[in-house]
């Protein structure tokens, strides 16, 4: 039975992903680089120790990543300082449901700490988790299943009755390695052949995640009802 849900924040609770995006591709052409969309979601969830060959493999060697990168998240904290954030349909409603029903939840973001605690406390979401594991936390980043597994130790809970939810490849496969239930709630792409085959299941949005944690609930309950 699924008693802890372990949330991603980038494109999955925050709407986030586009921003990244865009700011990814205007640091690094201003920074010189010929970088395109493929090239960023690529990135997505990515660790920067894998991020950073993979981008030279793909723009050449002379890839500044961190040079880049610091470009981009002044220009993004620019863009939220003004604008603000905007959190994915069906957040509030599935975080209400969690606490009402007693299931631990816990945050596993690529995002730094700082920045996590800022984005979510800035949207009165941060009250709603027991636990946020950021990559900087852990030895390995994203797909690695470090960030997953160390969030279950925080919960205090194995990591099979753990879901994880998801909207990259990255994240998915972290994921699927750390022994989770990943879910994947599309945000920029629609899972891939190889993504699909490590889904526990995939859902249109967050409030969707409610219906499969009532099916869990379900069978559950059936299995004990036949123990004699």
């Amino acid at each position: 039975m699924i008693k802890a849900v372990i949330f991603d924040m980038d494109g999955l609770m925050l709407d986030t992903e586009k921003l990244l995006l865009r700011y990814w591709l205007e640091a690094a052409h201003q920074c010189g680089y010929a970088m395109q969309r493929g090239h960023v979601l690529g990135i997505r969830s990515l660790a920067a120790k894998y991020a950073i060959p993979k981008l030279k493999k793909e723009l050449g060697e002379d890839f500044d990543y961190y040079r880049v990168r610091a470009l981009r998240i002044r220009l993004m904290n620019a863009h939220i300082d003004t604008y603000g954030l905007e959190e994915k349909p069906g957040l509030g409603v599935l975080l209400e449901y969690l606490k009402e029903n007693g299931y631990r939840t816990a945050v596993a973001t690529a995002t730094d700490l700082q920045r996590t605690t800022r984005y979510l406390g800035s949207l009165d979401r941060l009250k709603y988790f027991d636990k946020v594991v950021c990559a900087p936390m852990v030895e390995n980043g994203k797909p690695a299943p470090d960030i997953y597994l160390e969030a279950a130790r925080q919960l205090e809970m194995p990591p099979e009755v753990c879901m994880a939810l998801e909207d990259s490849p990255n994240g998915i496969l972290s994921a699927y390695r750390a022994g989770m239930y990943p879910v994947m709630v599309p945000d920029l792409t629609q899972p891939d052949e190889e993504t699909e085959k490590l889904l526990y299941r995939c859902v249109e949005s967050l409030s969707d995640v409610i219906l499969v944690l009532e099916e869990e609930r379900e069978k559950s309950d059936g299995s004990k009802g036949d123990i004699k």
